[in-house]
């Protein structure tokens, strides 16, 4: 009884709270005035409320197709079936999302589905912040880190009579595949279900790497971010050798020492022995596979940005719009790095601001959310009553105001 009298005066005051700011939207113009509120709800309020009517009664629809008949995660959720019947019947729903935040899989009692349902917490429905606002799956796949939203939590009223728990899921080599989220009614909240989703997203992303087949040579990833894999296990390198790997594997024909030099340290007096020294701890790292007196790697190495150049150079911008995840290295003030990286961005924005297709400025546009001109571009292309228009036009809004 007293656990559900505070679960009931929690609802109470967050009921409170969204009723005072959210309908009269002054939220948006008043940051720090939900003080009852998580911060990282209240933020979220904030974005959602540019593209997201509190007053949805359910989510809008998405054509999935067989997008979960193909997914990887079909097999590894098919191997739990006995965990998520528990789950169906302790009264929660599961779902699971793709990278986007539209659900492709859902698993729960009778009852329960059919309260899920009459929200579209269904196949089909598209839970991401912009198409539904605050709620833990758009949360998890925003900030990639388990989340539960209560109540009154969600922007959307239709959703306080709910709590959710979500897990981002990722593949073996780090990419985003979607979440899995666990959901019930209010009163059913419980510290243990985000225990429980926790657990069963480990579960899931233990079955994707057993049935993985495994991924041959070195591959480095360095557009948004920074990762080395060698047959599929990580490589720790500090950024210094992540910037000097970039570099050797965007430069075919290998540097000379005094180029090199110059690429790394530019008019830094910065002595001979100290880039020995850097490319020593990197051979160890790598395998020596680099040569001593032109630095050019010996064993063939992919790497996602000089993916994304061959791609432009055959003209396939549907590949390379598709492997572009961000800046080169976009911490690293190198001015060979900064010279690639710009480079880079100049090729593939120029020509996606030259493509008739929306599709291509809606990619580029998720990887650099301040380019203005690309989402204005999204737009013009975009058929009146597409619904990608609201993505296009929240980050309009949100590079107009950055």
């Amino acid at each position: 009884m007293a656990q559900q009298l505070t679960l009931s005066q929690r609802r109470a005051a967050l009921e409170r709270e969204w009723a005072q700011w959210v309908p009269a939207r002054t939220v948006a113009s008043r940051p720090g005035a939900v003080p009852a509120l998580r911060s990282e709800v209240a933020q979220s309020w904030l974005r959602s409320l540019r593209t997201v009517d509190p007053a949805l009664d359910r989510a809008p629809e998405a054509e999935v197709g067989d997008r979960w008949t193909a997914s990887p995660l079909r097999a590894p959720v098919a191997a739990l079936a006995d965990q998520f019947d528990s789950v169906a019947e302790a009264g929660f729903v599961a779902a699971v999302t793709d990278a986007q935040g539209t659900i492709v899989w859902t698993h729960g009692g009778r009852s329960m589905s059919r309260q899920a349902e009459q929200v579209n917490f269904a196949p089909g429905g598209r839970w991401d912040e912009t198409h539904m606002g605050t709620n833990a799956l758009s949360l998890a796949l925003r900030t990639d880190r388990p989340h539960s939203v209560f109540s009154a939590e969600h922007l959307v009223a239709a959703l306080h009579s709910w709590v959710c728990y979500c897990a981002p899921l990722r593949a073996p080599d780090g990419t985003m595949l979607g979440v899995l989220d666990l959901s019930t009614t209010w009163r059913q909240s419980h510290p243990l279900a985000m225990t429980t989703v926790r657990t069963l997203a480990a579960a899931l992303e233990a079955g994707l790497r057993s049935t993985a087949p495994a991924q041959a040579g070195m591959r480095l990833h360095c557009l948004g971010t920074a990762r080395l894999t060698r047959d599929g296990t990580p490589i720790r390198l500090r950024p210094r050798q992540f910037e000097i790997l970039t570099l050797l594997a965007l430069a075919e024909d290998g540097y000379t020492h005094e180029r090199l030099h110059y690429a790394v340290y530019g008019d830094r007096p910065v002595g001979a022995s100290l880039l020995k020294s850097e490319m020593s701890h990197l051979r160890r790292a790598t395998g020596g596979e680099i040569t001593p007196r032109v630095y050019r790697l010996t064993t063939p190495l992919t790497c996602d940005a000089a993916d994304v150049l061959r791609a432009l150079r055959a003209g396939d911008l549907d590949t390379a719009v598709r492997l572009y995840r961000g800046p080169l290295l976009p911490d690293s003030q190198t001015p060979g790095i900064v010279g690639w990286r710009d480079h880079l961005t100049v090729a593939l924005r120029n020509a996606v601001l030259a493509s008739p297709a929306p599709e291509h400025a809606l990619a580029y546009g998720q990887a650099d959310p301040d380019d203005l001109a690309v989402h204005e571009h999204a737009l013009a292309l975009l058929p009146a009553r597409d619904p990608r228009r609201a993505v296009a036009a929240a980050r309009r809004h949100s590079a107009l105001h950055a």
